[in-house]
């Protein structure tokens, strides 16, 4: 959608540039306020600097500085769309273009279905009996705080990260791979590939396992945009998918570590591929049934009534 009239090479390139630099100086504003609000409370600065830098203790306000940064790669984006392309944030968003909130919605529901898949099939995988989960953990007034800023914050964090790698990142990749005498999947594959690996390689050291699963959801989510003309459906599975992550963290586990995850078994593969080709599969349907747009209606010059009205009957014939 980057490819209108005002299109040049170099304007994808620069905007990379200018998203990255934006998003730099929002991260430092965000995270001075945090060391600035930890100082109101008689904390060592210097532990707050080694604090953002390890996970290993994550504490309400870590979390929510964690989750409101990368949320606010939304505005990053809309901002650089609007300097570099001249073009109004909401088409990043769809096609049509603004939030098809029905569709997204019933994304949401399919994601349950696919992750609903997912657990049901890890259950039956080898070495899942042996699986310690531990017991709940103890519910206290910190567990209250981080569910509720999980609740209403990672929406924001899981949308953020969609609007950079399967909105303006994408789109940017695809218009400079445009090329006129190229066939148009190539810049689309492109697009989605790359995508996906910077998506993948966006998330720290990992082992194979764990770099597919994420390598996976982005290659489908980005896949299914374009399929589906908009974000709703990567923008969906991505929030079940870290609610997922989090509300088990919060239960069973530890937040820290979940965060700080390097390395899952290879029979995980088998549950990232039944997750995603669930997904795919039923959006897909239902993408159809409800007729969702997936391309643009360009602007066309509007004929004049007089061209195309018949023409006047001869008086007296």
């Amino acid at each position: 959608m980057l490819r209108t009239w005002n299109y040049a090479w170099w304007k994808p390139v620069v905007g990379v540039i200018v998203f990255v630099a934006l998003f730099a100086v929002v991260q430092l504003v965000l995270a001075f306020g945090f060391i600035a609000a930890a100082a109101l409370e008689d904390g060592p600065v210097a532990d707050d600097f080694e604090q953002l830098g390890n996970l290993d203790q994550v504490t309400p306000s870590l979390l929510l500085l964690i989750n409101l940064s990368l949320g606010a790669m939304i505005l990053v984006a809309w901002l650089t769309i609007r300097i570099m392309h001249r073009m109004r944030p909401r088409w990043l968003t769809s096609v049509v273009p603004k939030m098809r909130w029905r569709f997204f919605f019933v994304c949401v529901g399919l994601s349950v279905v696919a992750l609903v898949a997912q657990i049901v099939v890890s259950l039956f995988l080898p070495g899942s009996q042996d699986t310690d989960v531990g017991g709940l953990n103890e519910f206290t007034r910190t567990t209250v705080i981080l569910a509720v800023i999980v609740l209403l914050t990672t929406p924001l964090q899981a949308a953020g990260e969609e609007y950079v790698f399967r909105g303006y990142l994408m789109q940017t990749i695809g218009s400079f791979w445009s090329f006129s005498w190229a066939p148009t999947w190539l810049a689309r594959w492109v697009a989605i590939l790359t995508t996906a690996t910077v998506f993948a390689l966006a998330h720290g050291a990992q082992n194979f396992p764990l770099f597919f699963d994420r390598f996976m959801f982005g290659l489908i989510a980005g896949w299914l945009v374009i399929r589906t003309g908009g974000l709703e459906v990567g923008i969906a599975m991505h929030i079940l998918n870290n609610f997922l992550a989090f509300g088990f963290a919060l239960s069973f586990g530890d937040l820290g570590e979940s965060l700080n995850i390097s390395e899952v078994g290879w029979s995980n593969i088998i549950v990232t591929l039944t997750q995603a080709g669930v997904y795919a599969v039923l959006v897909l349907v239902v993408a159809k049934a409800m007729n969702i747009q997936r391309r643009t209606n360009p602007p066309r010059q509007r004929l004049d009534e007089s061209a195309t009205a018949p023409p006047p009957v001869p008086s007296g014939a």
